[in-house]
């Protein structure tokens, strides 16, 4: 027991670099979003919006699968998703790597249910895994409408729309929020 609260001890301060990995995303007071605050924004928004889904989803998988989504980023950081170079051709083998050893630190049941999780998001086939999908992707959106529009790289007018309006069609409740 000892062994294993040192164990986790251990992985929450990996898992403490997600407050100071940033993202491109850019908050309303004009500073840089960390992971771990699109994380939590992720959580918020399946909280308010999982009763309003057309078809029920299993909330605590999705609020699970939001948590372990973006950890490999302690240790592969983030990538934008317009990024072009080696970081980004990397970007999958590094981040499967991560989730191998994320599963080794942690170990035991938890750190096989971590990697499953990381996994069930990753393959896009549950619908709690398309319903955060649809909510990583919606965060961003409204994180970018909420920060002041000069934050935005040219690309990102059109990367922004296109992945919005895909998820609003593969979830038809959210069309009402992309019309807002």
């Amino acid at each position: 027991m000892e062994n294993e609260a040192g164990r986790i001890l251990e992985f929450l301060a990996l898992s403490e670099r997600l407050k100071r990995e940033l993202r491109h995303s850019w908050l309303s007071d004009g500073r840089r979003e960390s992971v771990a605050e699109h994380t939590w924004q992720m959580a918020l928004i399946a909280l308010l919006a999982h009763r309003h889904l057309e078809h029920p989803v299993d909330i605590g998988r999705v609020l699970k699968i939001i948590l372990v989504h973006d950890l490999v980023e302690a240790l592969a950081g983030d990538i934008p998703y317009f990024e072009v170079g080696e970081r980004k051709e990397l970007k999958a083998d590094r981040e499967r790597a991560a989730i191998e050893e994320i599963r080794t630190r942690v170990a035991g049941d938890t750190g096989q249910e971590i990697f499953e999780l990381w996994h069930e998001f990753e393959a896009h086939t549950t619908a709690e895994a398309k319903f955060a999908i649809a909510l990583d992707n919606l965060e961003v959106q409204i994180q970018h409408n909420l920060a002041d529009f000069g934050t935005w790289e040219p690309i990102e007018y059109i990367w922004s729309t296109q992945r919005w309006m895909r998820d609003a069609r593969t979830m038809p409740s959210w069309q009402r929020f992309a019309m807002q």
